[in-house]
Formats: C-alpha cells, sequence, structure tokens
C-alpha cells in the first residue's frame, strides 16, 4: 500500500458512514480521483476545514491496489478560498468551474494544465471582478484543453467554409453550422451575432494572459453563454446545476 503526495484541488465532498467522508479532488499528477477520510466528521477530526470544496491543499494517500479509493490520511491546506464559500454569487461561479472540470474529465487522467487552470479560475474569483464572465470565459478555455474545442472555422457538420447568412451555434455538432445543417438540428441552435462569433473564436484563440482582458455584455455576452451552456450540457449529459454547494449530499 504506496504511500503517494499530491497537491489537489477540493471538487466535492460528501458523508460515508457515521464519521467519514468520500472527497472528490482534482491532483495536479494524478487527475481526478476520490478519496476516504476516515473520522473527518469527527468534531475533533485532523482534517478541521481541509476537506471543503474549493480548497487548494496538499495530501498524504495510500493507494490500495483494486480499490478504486484511496485513503486520506493526511491534509496539509495551502488556500481555503473561503470567501468562495461565503457569498452566493461568487460559490455559483466556483460551483460551475469544479462541476464542469467533474464533468469533462476522465477519472485517474491527469492533466497539469486543467489543475492549473482551475486554480487560477477559483483564485481570480476570490481576487474580484465579474464572476458569471469568469466562469463563463474559464468553461470555454476548459472545453478547449479538455479535447472538446468549440468548433469556429468551418461547419461543424458538414465540414463547408462558407456558412452563409447568420452563425448558428450547435450544441450537439459542437460549434458553428451552416444555414441547412441548423435546420437538421435536433436540438435548437443558438443564432450568434457577428459580435458574438468574434468574441468566441478570440476566447479560444488568445493565450491564458489575453483572455482575462476580453469583455462582453448585452447581446454579445448572452448568446455566447446560451451556446456554451448548450454545448456543456451536451459534453457533460446532463445539464450541470448553477450551484450545488449547499447540497445535503455535498456537505452533510
Amino acid at each position: 500500500m504506496p504511500l503517494v503526495k499530491t497537491t489537489a484541488i477540493i471538487l466535492r465532498s460528501r458523508k460515508w458512514g457515521d464519521a467519514d467522508r468520500i472527497v472528490t479532488f482534482y491532483a495536479k499528477h494524478l487527475g481526478k480521483i476520490r478519496g476516504v477520510a476516515r473520522g473527518a466528521r469527527r468534531q475533533k477530526s485532523q482534517f478541521g476545514a481541509a476537506l471543503e470544496p474549493f480548497t487548494l491543499c496538499h495530501l498524504n494517500l495510500f493507494e490500495k491496489p483494486g480499490d478504486s479509493l484511496f485513503r486520506i490520511t493526511h491534509v496539509d491546506l495551502v488556500t481555503s478560498f473561503q470567501a468562495l464559500r461565503e457569498d452566493l454569487e461568487l460559490m455559483t461561479s466556483a460551483a460551475r468551474m469544479v462541476n464542469v472540470v467533474t464533468a469533462v474529465t476522465p477519472d485517474g487522467d491527469p492533466d497539469p494544465h486543467v489543475f492549473d487552470m482551475l486554480e487560477q479560475g477559483l483564485a481570480s474569483l476570490h481576487h474580484g471582478g465579474d464572476p458569471a464572465f469568469a466562469a463563463l470565459l474559464f468553461q470555454i478555455r476548459l472545453l478547449g484543453l479538455t479535447g472538446f474545442r468549440p468548433q469556429t472555422d468551418h461547419c461543424a457538420a458538414c465540414g463547408k467554409t462558407q456558412l452563409g447568412g447568420e452563425p448558428h451555434f450547435s450544441p450537439i455538432a459542437g460549434g458553428l453550422v451552416c444555414l441547412l445543417c441548423a435546420a437538421r438540428q435536433r436540438v435548437r441552435c443558438v443564432a450568434l451575432s457577428r459580435g458574438s462569433l468574434s468574441f468566441l473564436q478570440q476566447a479560444i484563440r488568445l493565450a491564458p494572459a489575453l483572455v482575462n482582458r476580453l469583455r462582453a455584455s448585452g447581446q454579445v455576452r448572452s448568446e455566447v453563454e446560451e451556446a456554451i451552456e448548450g454545448y456543456v450540457t451536451f459534453v457533460a449529459g446532463k445539464r450541470l446545476p448553477p450551484v450545488d454547494f449547499l447540497s445535503p449530499a455535498l456537505l452533510v
């Protein structure tokens, strides 16, 4: 039963048995995994508040062959991001970030870039600004990083490069579609203005240091939000809740 040490971000935590917790986290060098923290819900537990969602920490784990759950033996808190659990607007955006990571990343497949993006995303919320917009940019970048980059250069259904007319975004096709293909989609497509298309293309292509300089409001923002929400729902296989941080299954 080898000892594993890793840096991780807590995605969710739920009660297990009389005193334990099952914790899902994204570890920098292990990817998305789950572990059990024995006695974590006892009043004098050594874990304290270190296993709450959004927390950045160092973990000591034991891995047992044939068991999908790691045994969490020690936690060193690095950053609590407590403010994200105290403000509903911040909490909603932070929950969307961790929910999307949970939904689109496979178990046990590490990607340090995903870890860094999530850490930076939570930190950006902690430092202020527009939480909902930060969550929108995070989702667009994460989709691209995990192999679900929205197609904006040609029709995602038929491959045609000249789309003609108003651009339409298909959640099923995963990007822009021509008018003919848009009419054939079994899920309603989102009509995008030229401004919305330009914003989406920049959000996908710009370097991370430059993406946060983007701004969108009014029609552009509402159209892009609708398109990305539909696409994330399709990729995840379900509509993600706006916030499940207060769910009894998460924190009881």
